[in-house]
């Protein structure tokens, strides 16, 4: 089967991302019980039984350092990033690794493959942002990289607008991830490029219905591969980060971050100085 050109690869990250970015605004941005912003109170506002079971709950959701709680203000970039391999990449990987109860059966169906590529493309993207990697060229090169081992160069883009939230959940990111599973001429092939799970595990989730357990560990290891690989492809692309007024990383101080990080230095800063955050 013909390898896709660079152009049907970037067209085709194009869409996805714009499916997933309002997915993570969603995720990040919507709070309809308002108990995300309560988690800042110090204690119930009255002594009413209501505002203390509110008070409660509040505290409970910002146990789980959910977008927007006080938890939440306490991370570092880094952690924050980290929120959500643990949180939505390790929810995410259950999916990929259902299919699995079938055993071998799952291999002849590219669900898995289309799951498992998506599960690490939203995780990137959410890492990426987080990192202040917001550029819609820039992380079509990131996730091509990682995901694809596709080294590409874009100077001129024309960005997909992000699809609205609602849409997003509902059609848009299956739509455009299966576009390049069945619109474009192997779509499937650049999707088993991603990290994959260890063979040894691979063999094992061929069993029916045991499979799936075995595949969700080397899922999430794979995943885990990737997310080390964006932070390292971000580390090697500085130029991809966005330069706000509040400072940005630069070379030198990612890559210090990372050597600190080997060495067992790990470094919690404030989200508001990124320049001293590590990758």
């Amino acid at each position: 089967m013909a390898e896709l050109t660079d152009d049907q690869i970037i067209d085709a990250l194009n869409g996805m991302i714009a499916a997933i970015n309002p997915i993570i605004d969603v995720l990040s941005q919507t709070d309809v019980t308002g108990l995300r912003a309560k988690s800042f109170q110090a204690g119930p506002v009255d002594d009413s039984i209501f505002r203390r079971v509110e008070h409660l709950a509040a505290k409970a959701v910002d146990l789980t350092a959910l977008p927007g709680t006080k938890s939440w203000s306490e991370l570092s970039m880094a952690e924050r990033a980290q929120w959500w391999v643990n949180r939505i990449g390790s929810l995410n990987t259950i999916g990929v690794a259902f299919p699995n109860i079938f055993g071998i059966w799952a291999r002849r169906l590219p669900i898995t493959t289309v799951l498992g590529f998506v599960n690490q493309a939203m995780v990137l993207v959410a890492i990426a942002r987080e990192y202040r990697v917001t550029d819609r060229a820039r992380q079509i090169e990131l996730i091509a990289s990682v995901l694809g081992a596709r080294e590409l160069t874009l100077t001129k883009l024309t960005a997909i607008p992000d699809a609205e939230p609602v849409e997003a959940k509902r059609k848009s990111l299956i739509r455009a991830t299966w576009d390049i599973a069945r619109t474009l001429q192997g779509g499937l092939s650049e999707m088993g490029k991603r990290p994959q799970p260890a063979k040894p595990l691979r063999w094992l989730s061929n069993i029916p219905v045991v499979g799936a357990p075995f595949n969700y560990v080397g899922e999430r290891l794979a995943l885990s591969r990737a997310v080390k690989a964006g932070r390292a492809w971000i580390v090697a692309h500085p130029d991809s980060i966005d330069h706000s007024p509040a400072g940005s990383p630069t070379p030198v101080d990612l890559g210090s971050a990372v050597e600190a990080k080997a060495k067992g230095k790990t470094r919690v800063e404030k989200p508001d100085s990124p320049d001293r955050d590590e990758v």
